[in-house]
């Protein structure tokens, strides 16, 4: 990321404990030193969201080079003070392949490419973590400690998995949570008091209590879901539902995907609700739509101050996401406005 910011990660908030208990806890994240703003830099600070990332078929070669995997659009990312992805895959060598349809996995190197790309922290809280077990769940979380790389959403029982992440920068704390409602496998895949597993939306009063207790300790709380329906473009009501229970619990901002096309986005009233990120760095071409983007939203100090889709496109050769210009950038742009008609949200917060 950006140098020039303070993170001070919480080690007794770091998401990314061991899914067995002997394992070694998480070693605290480095605090990196920025200058103290001044009137021409004012302390506004940005927040980068961007959708899900596979390392599988045409993306598996970039990890070749992690440093470069993401390509162009690592300086979009990087130049927010804090960004985030769904990794939408396991980081393991082994483990059983659960009984779904699609499994993934990618080496550890993957934590490599994701920080290389100027990413603070990813969920892991969606329905391909387990795609090899517990086995594979408490590798992901190993590797991720071992990077140095927070990931929320999952973890060794449901303290862990419900955990925030926790960082300040420039004097503004931020909590970040994960959590997963997709229905597949979603009861066996849960995490509980005695069992390693994914923070899930539909264990609805633990969701509940966790974004109420990041409410106490920050002053912005970031919720991160993978919701919807794929290849719909609007939230159905078990969506809406949640975001409604998370806008009351005090989550400043819910996000999401899944649906692997882009959603609509507004206000529920003070707490700002985006749908859906679509696919972002993609392991395959028939997926519902190329389009995608960087949710950019600037804060002035714990206020959203503004909103904004940075549109991009998938290339058809590398599953890479790029910086849309011209025509297609207007066309999104345009295109994204208009999902917001079946969201239920309105174009600007409560007064």
């Amino acid at each position: 990321m950006n140098w020039a910011r303070c993170v001070v990660a919480l080690a007794t908030t770091l998401i990314v404990a061991a899914c067995e208990p002997a394992r070694t806890p998480p070693a605290a994240a480095p605090t990196r030193s920025a200058p103290p703003p001044s009137p021409s830099h004012p302390a506004d600070i940005t927040l980068a969201f961007a959708g899900d990332v596979h390392f599988a078929d045409r993306t598996a070669d970039l990890l070749g080079d992690p440093a470069t995997a993401f390509g162009s659009i690592s300086s979009t990312l990087s130049a927010a003070d804090l960004a985030m992805v769904n990794l939408e895959t396991a980081v393991t060598t082994r483990g059983t392949p659960e009984p779904k349809e699609f499994h993934f996995r990618a080496p550890a190197s993957a934590y490599d490419a994701v920080k290389a790309a100027g990413i603070d922290v990813v969920s892991i809280a969606n329905n391909h973590a387990l795609d090899y077990g517990r086995t594979g769940l408490a590798d992901t979380v190993d590797a991720a400690r071992a990077a140095g790389m927070p990931a929320v959403g999952a973890g060794a029982d449901a303290a862990a998995a419900y955990r925030p992440w926790i960082t300040e920068i420039r004097g503004t704390r931020i909590a970040v949570l994960a959590f997963n409602q997709v229905s597949e496998l979603w009861s066996e895949w849960r995490a509980t008091d005695a069992r390693a597993g994914i923070a899930m939306t539909r264990d609805l009063p633990r969701a509940v209590a966790a974004v109420r207790a990041a409410r106490r300790q920050a002053s912005v709380v970031v919720v991160y879901v993978h919701w919807g329906i794929e290849g719909d473009a609007c939230p159905p009501a078990e969506a809406r539902t949640f975001a409604g229970e998370m806008a009351e619990a005090g989550a400043t901002i819910v996000v999401g995907t899944h649906a692997h096309l882009l959603l609509g986005d507004g206000w529920l009233g003070k707490t700002f609700v985006q749908y859906g990120l679509g696919n972002f760095l993609w392991w395959r071409d028939d997926a519902y739509s190329n389009d995608t983007g960087v949710l950019r939203v600037t804060l002035d100090n714990s206020a959203i101050s503004k909103t904004e889709l940075v549109p991009a496109m998938i290339s058809r050769r590398t599953g890479r996401p790029e910086l849309a210009s011209g025509e297609d950038a207007a066309r999104i742009r345009r295109e994204y406005a208009d999902l917001r008609a079946c969201t239920e949200l309105a174009a600007r917060p409560a007064s």
